[in-house]
């Protein structure tokens, strides 16, 4: 069994259900983070994973942008960034735009909502937002078989919808935490990672501790080491409590 070093955790589905984290989870994150380092990895935007890595008090590197972005929670730098090509991009928007699907596309700077808000385009990230899941897999069926891109269809928990996120080939929450290791000077295997959708896969790939919540998609269930109970009854939590803290504590000894 590998030594276990650091903690990767997504946020919405996982974390909390809407925009709020509870108590009991917030404690127990609080718990692991005292003994190891505790990283979100999220397809949100860089200001809110900023926050929230503020009200959880973690200060390792954070994983957002659905993996193409590494920042410092104190500072609010970009520690690194994954770009799309540009005719990729302004091809998605095209698409998006025509379709009237409500999109984020992120750059280092921000993010756009609009085609006349894209100033620059050098995108890290394209969101289509607020669709049926038969919506989200006509996107990803049009754009497969696009070679310099990577997409995953998510579910929203908060509302409800699916989204699909579109970033570089190669380019994901389990490519972000290879080089968060790198700077770590840990093997990816030494990993804990929780995740409940689509786009955590990767995630659990990489990771020696693997964690599925209970509304995951049964390919991550059959990966994981444990399969937590509801987001709604705090189930990142009993996974910490069962599963991880004792894991910690024994390799403490």
């Amino acid at each position: 069994m590998p030594r276990f070093s650091a903690m990767l955790l997504d946020l919405d589905g996982t974390l909390m259900v809407t925009d709020e984290i509870s108590v009991r989870v917030a404690d127990a994150v609080a718990m692991v983070s005292e003994l190891i380092p505790v990283s979100i990895a999220t397809g949100r935007r860089a200001s809110d994973v900023r926050d929230y890595a503020g009200r959880l008090g973690l200060v390792s590197p954070q994983i957002c942008n659905g993996g193409a972005t590494l920042i410092d929670p104190a500072s609010g730098d970009h520690l690194w960034n994954a770009h799309m090509r540009e005719e990729v991009a302004s091809s998605i928007i095209e698409t998006l735009s025509l379709r009237s699907i409500p999109f984020i596309a992120t750059h280092p700077n921000g993010d756009a909502k609009t085609v006349c808000h894209i100033k620059h385009w050098d995108l890290t990230r394209i969101s289509a937002m607020d669709i049926t899941e038969s919506h989200a897999d006509e996107l990803v069926s049009m754009f497969s078989g696009e070679p310099d891109l990577n997409l995953v269809k998510v579910y929203l928990h908060y509302n409800g919808w699916w989204a699909v996120d579109f970033t570089a080939d190669g380019v994901h929450k389990g490519a972000a935490a290879l080089v968060l290791a790198q700077r770590m000077g840990i093997e990816a295997n030494e990993f804990i990672a929780a995740g409940d959708s689509f786009n955590d896969l990767p995630l659990l790939e990489i990771a020696g501790l693997r964690i599925a919540m209970d509304s995951a998609p049964q390919v991550m269930k059959e990966l994981a080491d444990y399969v937590a109970p509801a987001v709604e009854e705090d189930g990142l939590a009993i996974a910490i409590e069962e599963v991880v803290l004792p894991a910690l504590h024994v390799q403490g000894d």
